[in-house]
């Protein structure tokens, strides 16, 4: 099995030959401007990952892969503008709308979007894109209440915001390469709890390093959730007490894992690496 560091270099590579629809003329500039100026992958090695997990080849899994990676950039893209987060830095360069524009911002959000789902109804199935349309729509809904909510919530409505926000497309990057590899409905469900559980790690972890990181380290601006009155797990816990949620989730993730009936040694990798992880 491939390790997550020859999983991402498929990927970069995998982004790097996209074939972006013609008709999109100069805004290409600024979709492969956000898209290939950096970023961990971790959604779509997830998904590659999790593909050779179930025994299949990543080639067959990546426009799943590749396709998780372009609804991520779209939501970078569109959470950076003014009207939502106002973030002029994102992967360690100025933001899609610093550095083209707003409305060419917004175009680009667009069409990362829609070319996402061209590449995954690619797929014989349609299940893959049913995966990422849900996946997409519970992101969405969760930026939705993140922008409405004004600060507050509570431990149970900040945990469901995060499993909109970010806890969806996370265990899509399980799910959906779980639908390309067509695996009986039956023999599910242990992957998406997999998935799920991962996504609250992922989100405790972030919430923590946008306390505690640089905008070096980060690659965009920390600290924007807690100066613009927003609930985090470190402002609504405490540093110590977010850590040791950190510690109780990934605890809940590897019992996850335990229970995968494959062999999950690169996933148990990535789950070491969301954890540890520094930007």
């Amino acid at each position: 099995m491939r390790s997550p560091d020859e999983l991402r270099e498929l990927v970069d590579a995998g982004l790097m030959r996209l074939p972006l629809a013609d008709e999109l003329g100069e805004l290409e500039e600024a979709l492969r401007y956000s898209l290939l100026g950096g970023g961990k992958r971790i959604r779509p090695v997830l998904c590659l990952a999790t593909g050779e997990a179930l025994g299949r080849e990543p080639i067959e899994v990546l426009p799943a892969a590749c396709a998780l990676e372009l609804v991520h950039t779209f939501s970078l893209v569109h959470d950076d503008l003014p009207a939502l987060d106002d973030d002029d830095l994102r992967r360690g360069q100025p933001s899609s709308h610093m550095r083209f524009g707003e409305g060419i911002a917004i175009l680009a959000g667009d069409a990362l979007l829609t070319e996402a789902f061209r590449l995954v109804l690619g797929y014989g199935s349609p299940e893959p894109a049913r995966e990422l349309a849900a996946a997409t729509l519970g992101m969405i809904g969760g930026q939705y209440m993140d922008v409405t909510t004004d600060g507050d919530l509570d431990a149970d409505g900040l945990v469901h915001l995060h499993e909109l926000k970010t806890g969806r497309l996370l265990r899509a990057s399980v799910t959906c390469a779980v639908a390309v590899v067509g695996l009986p409905p039956d023999e599910r469900a242990p992957w998406a709890a997999f998935g799920q559980e991962l996504g609250l790690l992922f989100q405790i972890v972030d919430d923590i390093l946008d306390a505690t990181g640089t905008a070096a380290e980060l690659g965009k601006t920390p600290g924007k959730d807690e100066a613009a009155g927003k609930v985090t797990y470190v402002s609504l816990h405490g540093l110590e007490r977010a850590r040791e949620l950190a510690d109780a989730a990934r605890t809940r993730v590897n019992e996850r894992l335990a229970e995968l009936p494959a062999d999950s040694t690169v996933l148990a990798e990535l789950v070491a690496t969301i954890r540890d992880r520094r930007a």
